[in-house]
């Protein structure tokens, strides 16, 4: 994926790959220590979610049912695709860029095969099954985002011919993976790098140290982002529904305007942007390394 920009070797194993870069997951070969820290991470985070994730998101955790062992993703796919059509396919790590949104716009979610080590805990160079599973497989249990991200897909296969991946890359950067959403129960969190992240779901919601502004398609699309630390800005929605509104039109047009214009600083606010409270008043949280996002999303 046009994410897998790292200075260390790609760790998944390639060699079994099909030529869509779906492999077998291999379910029997995760070892018990595996399935054990499996278990330690989903408690984790399951601790932060009661105020912290939108009810989509806890929904969808729900439905997909692993949290005792490590997911199969034929059978959770079974239930995914009777409620929104999608389905998980098993890839080794980071894939092509055209590949990633093939697979998007056919309804079809990567998921990276290999669990993290105990020592990596806190923080990957690559996202894992964790990521992927935790992070993102809730949220396409909902009709409105499972219908955003397949256009996305769709518009981001057209962005390739356009040579307009890292503006598209900002949009999945700061929705499917950072985005923040107001709901009546207060600021939320939908995007699976923060909702995977023990460190990014309390600075996200509450940090005096981040700016939070209400989403605006070209603002998103103009702001670089960061990934080797806390976000700097994180774009709020109102409704799922938004985000289709923003993906769904001329994409040509939209671009046409954007490559004249300059990039944004996400430490700056920008004029017109409109401010979002934290969720509670909150000290500086310290800041640590995050897991990063999957791949198909781009380095600024």
């Amino acid at each position: 994926m046009y994410g897998a920009h790292t200075s260390s070797a790609l760790r998944g194993d390639y060699r079994r790959a099909r030529a869509d870069f779906t492999v077998e997951q291999g379910w029997h070969r995760y070892s018990a220590a595996d399935q054990v820290l499996w278990r330690r991470l989903y408690e984790r985070q399951c601790r932060q979610l009661a105020d912290s994730a939108c009810e989509a998101y806890i929904d969808g955790l729900a439905r997909a049912g692993s949290a005792t062992r490590i997911p199969d993703l034929k059978a959770v796919s079974d239930a995914l695709t009777a409620a929104t059509g999608w389905r998980l396919v098993a890839v080794p790590g980071f894939i092509p860029d055209a590949q990633f949104f093939a697979h998007l716009a056919a309804r079809q979610f990567p998921v990276t095969v290999w669990l993290r080590k105990p020592e990596e805990i806190d923080y990957l160079v690559e996202p894992d099954i964790f990521h992927d599973f935790f992070g993102h497989v809730p949220m396409l249990f909902d009709p409105h985002f499972a219908d955003f991200v397949q256009r996305y897909g769709e518009q981001g296969l057209h962005a390739i011919t356009l040579d307009a991946l890292p503006l598209v890359a900002r949009l999945y950067w700061y929705t499917v993976e950072f985005g923040l959403i107001e709901t009546p129960k207060g600021l939320r969190a939908y995007g699976a790098g923060i909702l995977s992240s023990a460190g990014e779901t309390a600075y996200a919601l509450d940090s005096a140290q981040a700016l939070r502004i209400r989403f605006d398609l070209q603002r998103c699309m103009r702001t670089r982002y960061r990934i080797d630390a806390f976000q700097k800005t994180y774009f709020v929605i109102q409704s799922l529904d938004q985000l289709m509104a923003a993906i769904d039109q001329d994409l040509d047009l939209l671009l046409t305007q954007l490559r004249s214009a300059p990039e944004l600083d996400p430490e700056h606010l920008a004029p017109g942007d409109r401010i979002v409270a934290p969720r509670r008043s909150a000290m500086p949280i310290p800041m640590s390394k995050p897991v990063p996002p999957p791949a198909g999303v781009a380095t600024p």
